[in-house]
Parts: structure tokens; C-alpha cells; sequence
């Protein structure tokens, strides 16, 4: 299984980083010993603010056509979310916006989970809500979502490793979910 992992965030000092990073190596070494991991760093898929006559002049990025492949390649995507004024970070939206002018359904299917980390105690509520919602319209098969408040309490930085019991059994039992095949369909 070939997974693509990236935080939807541009700070080089992402706690989102760090959070798909230890989930993604936590799915490779617990759970599908297997799996391929892609790292996506979404700074290296910078792109000119969206707007529909941008799209008429200039067409639609190579960046935005390149991640949207990368995207398409992978079997299974592990996302997490830094929350800016709780929805996603303006350098995501105008990723994702580009992205979505190639198809609306984006995702393209994959089975998906979602994460976010934050310092405060909501622990990305808000970011999470709002993609959770959004993901199936984008064509995404959700298996869950995982948000993770108290960072600086919830991680150790010497270790590299969550601290808190009930995240890691939280973030093992979504990435067993990721890993699962998709269920089958009824036949009519």
C-alpha cells in the first residue's frame, strides 16, 4: 500500500508535520509493515492565489497538476491539518482550490484519515469539522478523523513519541482503519 502523508501547513516548524509524520512511520512499523510512505512538503507546491481569470489567462498550475497526480498514485492519504482561525491554513486553501478546478472530486476515492494537532485543548475541532464535512463532496473515502489538543503536553520531544495512552490508542485504531480494505458493495 502506497500512502501519501503531508500537513496541510507551510510552517517549517508544523507540530501538523510532526504529528503525519509519527502516524505515517507509527502505520509502516505497527500496523502494515508493507506500506510505501510519501512525504509531501505542501511549501514545495506553492502557487499564485486562485482566481477564475488567472485560470483563463494562465491556465491551471503544473504544481496543482503534479499533487493532483501524486494524489491519484497513492492507494491510501494521511492528511493533517494546522488550524488557522479555526479552518485550514490560506497556503492549503489555495492548493486545494487549484486542485479542484481539475476535478471537484480531488481525493479521487482514496481512503483517507485525518489529523490535526494543536497547543490548545480544542485540538483542531474546527479545522477537522470542516473537512470532515467536506471530504466526501471531494471525493474521499473518510475512515476517521483524529485531533490531538495540548501538544507540548502530548509530545515528547525526546523521544519523538505521543506521551498520552488513550492518543496512541486513538491514532492506532484510525490507522487500522486506514489500512482496511473498503468494504464491499451490496449487490443490486
Amino acid at each position: 500500500m502506497k500512502i501519501l502523508a503531508f500537513a496541510a501547513s507551510n510552517s517549517l516548524q508544523s507540530i501538523n508535520r510532526t504529528l503525519v509524520e509519527y502516524a505515517a512511520i507509527k502505520m509502516q512499523s505497527d500496523i502494515l509493515a508493507d506500506a510505501e510512505i510519501e512525504y509531501l512538503d505542501i511549501n514545495d507546491f506553492e502557487m499564485p492565489i486562485y482566481s477564475p481569470e488567472r485560470e483563463r489567462e494562465q491556465g491551471i498550475p503544473a504544481r496543482a497538476l503534479d499533487l493532483f497526480d501524486r494524489i491519484g498514485a497513492a492507494d491510501a492519504l494521511l492528511v493533517a491539518f494546522a488550524e488557522h482561525n479555526g479552518f485550514v491554513t490560506a497556503a492549503w486553501k489555495n492548493i486545494f482550490d487549484w486542485m479542484s478546478r481539475i476535478r471537484m472530486e480531488l481525493w479521487q476515492g482514496k481512503p483517507m484519515a485525518l489529523l490535526a494537532a494543536s497547543p490548545g485543548p480544542r485540538a483542531g475541532a474546527g479545522v477537522l469539522a470542516s473537512q470532515e464535512l467536506l471530504a466526501p463532496h471531494f471525493g474521499a473515502d473518510l475512515r476517521g478523523t483524529f485531533g490531538i489538543g495540548r501538544w507540548p503536553e502530548a509530545w515528547d520531544t525526546d523521544t519523538d513519541q505521543l506521551t498520552r495512552r488513550e492518543d496512541i490508542a486513538a491514532l492506532d485504531k484510525l490507522l487500522v482503519r486506514l489500512a482496511a480494505p473498503a468494504p464491499a458493495m451490496a449487490a443490486e
